[in-house]
């Protein structure tokens, strides 16, 4: 008498889901506030229902949509009867200009002064740390106040003064990382070879560079930000009219007890853009970084 053949139940195989790595859907609101803000900042003349400089004597002090005030003034109008919708999306325009002069200059002088420290070493390295410390010693916003009491308030002030005091941080950045790559065994068997310094720092050093630096440009955004409305804020920024949230802040502090929205609408907007790019460039360092994924 033959045994019974045991019975298998059939499996059902199923296509695995890939789903989006962790964190996608916070980088997409990052990255949704940020480019929302350029938009804003590169179309502000369309964007903005009207003028930053049209004073409305007779609608002046008027509230936001949801106190007192309508749509044609949905954040209301300021002492001069400015609309403070407008003024805010033109105050954007002069920090992502700000940023846009800034951040690429300070990267591309802090990373070149960077990797020349960290590759030359002796003399040289210890030259540029020099003046590295000396920056990081200087306080930027008295810096700031002495060039104003010479030229007076401007833009291109700020743009200056910034990038002085924001190369530092790319250099220093540059430099550790070149020192630690250039006793790697590829970088010593190029150098064995009788590769030039500048095609190896090219091919070999500046490649891994890309992702720290990236992450720290992307962190460096929020303090230009801060950095820009501070200085404006104080009246060595822009120049005495151009809509700034800085400025704007500024103007609204001696109403902040009865019209607290002149104070809180540009505090927020400065508020905001910077926690969302420090969010974003920890993003972008955990993303970026292996051991930090590994570690998941």
């Amino acid at each position: 008498m033959s045994a019974a053949a045991p019975q298998v139940e059939a499996i059902e195989l199923r296509p695995r889901r890939r789903g989006l790595p962790h964190g996608w859907r916070s980088l997409s609101v990052y990255l949704f506030v940020i480019g929302l803000v350029i938009f804003a900042a590169a179309f502000a003349d369309i964007v903005a229902p009207h003028d930053p400089a049209q004073q409305d004597i007779v609608n002046r002090l008027q509230g936001p949509v949801w106190q007192t005030g309508d749509w044609d003034h949905v954040f209301g109008t300021d002492d001069l009867g400015r609309d403070t919708f407008s003024r805010l999306i033109h105050g954007a325009r002069i920090s992502m200009r700000v940023v846009a002069i800034v951040i690429p200059a300070a990267l591309l002088i802090g990373t070149l002064l960077g990797l020349t420290a960290g590759w030359q070493l002796g003399k040289v390295d210890r030259f540029i740390m020099r003046i590295v410390d000396v920056q990081l010693a200087f306080p930027g916003i008295l810096a700031a106040v002495l060039l104003a009491a010479i030229t007076g308030p401007r833009l291109s002030n700020v743009i200056i003064i910034l990038t002085i005091f924001l190369w530092a941080a790319f250099a220093r950045l540059a430099r550790a990382e070149t020192i630690s790559l250039r006793e790697r065994d590829y970088i010593l068997a190029a150098r064995t070879i009788g590769a030039p310094g500048y095609r190896i720092l090219g091919l070999h050093v500046l490649p891994n560079l890309v992702n720290s630096i990236i992450v720290l440009a992307t962190l460096q955004l929020a303090t230009v930000i801060i950095a820009e409305a501070s200085l404006s804020f104080l009246g060595v920024g822009a120049e005495i009219g151009t809509p700034s949230w800085g400025s704007m802040v500024a103007e609204g502090r001696k109403l902040l007890s009865i019209k607290f929205w002149l104070v809180g609408i540009p505090g927020l907007a400065i508020v905001i853009v910077a926690l969302v790019a420090n969010l974003m460039g920890d993003w972008l360092r955990d993303f970026l970084d292996p051991r930090l994924r590994r570690s998941r």
